[in-house]
């Protein structure tokens, strides 16, 4: 049984269905309260979209911390809820997804990979907290597979991994996302996009604070005519207020701007396919630009033109597959390149190429094939 330790994220549990294709999987999920430490019940749920047995169970708010740790001790009760799982636990694998179960798996009697898919020393928590914690699960893991080449110089450099257990695993699509052959024309759009006029520019992921919002106010009034088509979840905050507002403003275009709203992961791949040309408008910003682009690999196997900014590290080097970007007039002036020759940019063969290896199940067969090769 290999045990996903954590499965909240959806880049995490894509990962986690895969490899529950080749392998028996378990993806753990918490149920973060303030009075965790005093609950016990734990249940499966079947996740269908992906597909993935998973397992709830309570946990402290808080429980890395280290007066929450000394006082309760929550790595403890978590090993067993892990061990009950295991006919063996000696010889089943345990995938964290975070440095904050660094205790669990100074104590897992099994194999232990760290999967880093974000820059943790960025996400709000104190850098030397996230850092001390990483340094734990340096002494732990047998195999580390951070999502970019900046996470492995960080875990490598600062939190004194040995190089020799690291192996950069990008994010992915799914593999039922690659097409049979390239598209050199885009597909009709789902329901809710299909009476908007071509061409189509498409902005599909979180619609949040890692976008350039006033970039795509310029680009959107420079281009009167194209569609713009945003797809994804837009409640989280952005503390910018010019940023803010330039996000507010386009919800409230109306006209040749659309916001679909939310959609399920599964449902991304008919968006991608459909628009005339994505745009990852990215602002540079942590952990954002030391990560690793899901929409980038989405939009690969769409076979679609990319357009980006020069706002996230691992695609900087991703050229001709997309083009980079460096302001809003460049951007217009390669929307209107594109607008010339139909939307084809004679790359499309060479992105679905790049496509059929950029999948999560070849990432789960990465992880499964190191982790095998481990003598346990």
């Amino acid at each position: 049984m290999f045990h996903v330790l954590d499965c909240r994220a959806i880049w995490v549990k894509e990962f986690a269905s895969a490899l529950a294709k080749i392998a028996p999987t378990l993806g753990w999920v918490p149920s973060m309260s303030l009075v965790g430490v005093f609950r016990n019940h734990e249940h499966d749920v079947m996740s269908i979209d992906p597909l993935l047995r998973l397992r709830r169970f309570p946990l402290q708010r808080g429980f890395a911390r280290p007066l929450i740790r000394a006082s309760s001790r929550p790595e403890v009760a978590l090993e067993r809820r892990l061990s009950f799982q295991s006919a063996d636990a000696a010889r089943c694998p345990l995938i964290c997804s975070s440095p904050h179960y660094a205790g669990v798996a100074a104590r897992w009697p099994g194999p232990v990979v760290y999967y880093v898919t974000d820059f943790f020393a960025a996400y709000g928590e104190k850098p030397a907290r996230i850092l001390s914690l990483d340094r734990q699960m340096s002494e732990t893991a047998d195999l580390v597979f951070p999502n970019s080449r900046r996470i492995a110089d960080y875990l490598i450099y600062k939190a004194g991994f040995d190089r020799r257990k690291v192996f950069v695993i990008p994010n992915a699509t799914r593999a039922a996302n690659v097409m049979a052959a390239p598209a050199l024309t885009p597909s009709t759009p789902p329901a809710d996009a299909s009476d908007m006029e071509r061409p189509i520019a498409g902005v599909i992921g979180n619609l949040a604070a890692n976008l350039d919002w006033k970039l795509l106010v310029e680009v959107i009034k420079g281009t009167p005519w194209l569609s713009w088509l945003f797809v994804g979840p837009t409640e989280m905050n952005i503390e910018d207020k010019a940023q803010s507002r330039a996000r507010e403003l386009l919800m409230d275009h109306g006209g040749r701007v659309r916001f679909a709203g939310y959609k399920n992961y599964g449902l991304l791949a008919g968006y991608a396919r459909a628009v005339d040309v994505a745009v990852l408008p990215y602002m540079r910003r942590e952990p954002t630009y030391s990560g690793s682009s899901t929409r980038f690999y989405e939009h690969l196997a769409a076979s679609r033109p990319i357009l980006a900014t020069r706002a996230f590290d691992e695609l900087l080097s991703k050229e001709p597959l997309l083009r980079l970007v460096d302001d809003a007039q460049d951007m217009i002036g390669r929307l209107e390149d594109l607008r010339e020759t139909g939307f084809e940019d004679g790359y499309e063969r060479l992105r679905w190429q790049e496509s059929l290896n950029e999948t999560w199940e070849a990432r789960a067969r990465v992880v499964k094939e190191r982790i095998s090769a481990l003598a346990f």
